[in-house]
């Protein structure tokens, strides 16, 4: 379970270009950007029995989160991990482990043909992996069908028959709304089979990866979720897996503080797919560093648009320098945060209005590498269009 540094952070990349300024109304480190393919199907189709709402439970006694743990509590893996002597990670839920030992984390069965979804940084750089499915004692070896670090997921497979599976069907992440209750079951700190319960607290936060670069439309929750639960399911009141716990931002001992972090199963479900059919998945890359233009932005650094994306910094080589597109060579402080101004400004892409950098990453994720993209750019008094032709995003933000 990384611990995230900022939940204002809205970075495609590392803090290259500085913080956010107060009241997130500038936020910089913007890196153009990955892919969430349109592509209709899941990577595998979930099996299991149509879920019972939590509102449909408790008029008789029953206790709803009960009901739900323990319909899917089978299905919910504890993972282990075996790791070679490496330098220390950030991204490793138990600190340093210069001189190797298991990590430790959690999944979920999806099919009955044994494929899990857990985070990529619970089985990064492992040797061998085992998983244990619910109250079971016999643990089995998984191999690593993919992982994508850009997203913060792995495929794995196990050997298990499928009369033995409890897959967990995959809910809608695009339907959820703040207030709505979750679920969240894992392992934290080793306790296999934790059940913790909530609210979805915000939508459309965005969490640094452990490549780097960001996760966008990421579900926060204040399901107690620690180091442990990552990889774990994240369960709406249809007993339905709407996220992947991911993250926490920690306190200064390090453990939950009521605000969590899962990358939404719509996400999850397309790299599934693209893992099992490849191996690997595809990021479209546009190769720049920005931030969003608010109408009080425009008017205190007397900009000639109110809304767009100001272009802070274009990576050398990358497919917006290629298209002509030309960062900023001027450093100012605006509330305490650096930033740097002189850049060209998107204000269109394919001909539609960009009202800032949320608008532009949702474009950018529709896009595979080699799509082109149409740029209206706004330098000085000057309005001009490029097509640019988006690349391969690369495997870190460094």
């Amino acid at each position: 379970m990384k611990r995230t540094r900022s939940i204002l952070r809205s970075s495609f990349g590392s803090a290259l270009l500085g913080g956010a300024v107060v009241g997130a109304v500038f936020v910089l480190a913007i890196w153009a950007g990955w892919v969430d393919s349109a592509d209709d199907g899941p990577a595998v189709a979930p099996a299991g029995s149509a879920a019972t709402p939590i509102a449909d439970h408790g008029g008789d006694g029953t206790n709803p989160i009960g009901e739900i743990y323990r319909r899917d509590g089978q299905g919910v893996a504890f993972i282990e991990a075996d790791q070679p002597a490496a330098e220390a990670s950030p991204f490793e839920p138990f600190g340093p482990r210069e001189g190797g030992g298991t990590a430790t984390g959690s999944g979920f069965v999806i099919d009955d043909q044994g494929h899990l979804l857990t985070n990529s940084h619970v089985v990064e750089g492992a040797g061998e992996i085992s998983v244990t499915l619910g109250s079971e004692e016999e643990s089995h070896a998984a191999e690593v069908v993919g992982t994508d670090p850009a997203t913060d997921v792995a495929l794995l497979q196990i050997d298990v028959p499928a009369e033995e599976l409890h897959p967990l069907a995959l809910g809608d992440s695009s339907k959820l709304e703040v207030g709505d209750p979750v679920v969240a079951i894992g392992n934290p700190f080793g306790l296999d089979r934790t059940v913790t319960s909530g609210i979805v607290s915000a939508l459309q936060r965005q969490i640094e990866a452990p490549n780097g670069f960001s996760i966008s439309h990421v579900i926060q929750t204040d399901a107690a979720i620690n180091p442990g639960n990552s990889g774990g399911p994240l369960i709406d009141a249809e007993g339905r897996v709407v996220g992947i716990n991911s993250q926490i931002a920690a306190g200064a001992g390090g453990g939950n503080v009521g605000i969590g972090f899962a990358v939404p199963i719509d996400t999850a479900r397309d790299v599934a797919r693209q893992l099992e059919d490849d191996g690997s998945v595809e990021h479209a890359y546009m190769g720049i560093g920005g931030g969003t233009i608010t109408p009080q932005i425009a008017q205190a650094l007397n900009l000639p648009v109110d809304e767009g994306v100001l272009v802070a910094e274009v990576v050398e080589g990358g497919p917006a320098e290629e298209a002509g597109i030309e960062g900023g060579d001027t450093e100012a402080t605006i509330e305490g945060s650096r930033v740097t101004l002189g850049g060209d400004i998107i204000t269109e892409l394919d001909g539609r209005t960009v009202s800032g950098i949320e608008q532009l990453v949702d474009v950018v994720n529709g896009k595979k590498p080699g799509d082109e993209l149409e740029v209206t750019l706004r330098r000085g008094d000057a309005e001009r269009a490029v097509t640019l032709t988006l690349g391969d995003r690369p495997a870190s933000a460094e």
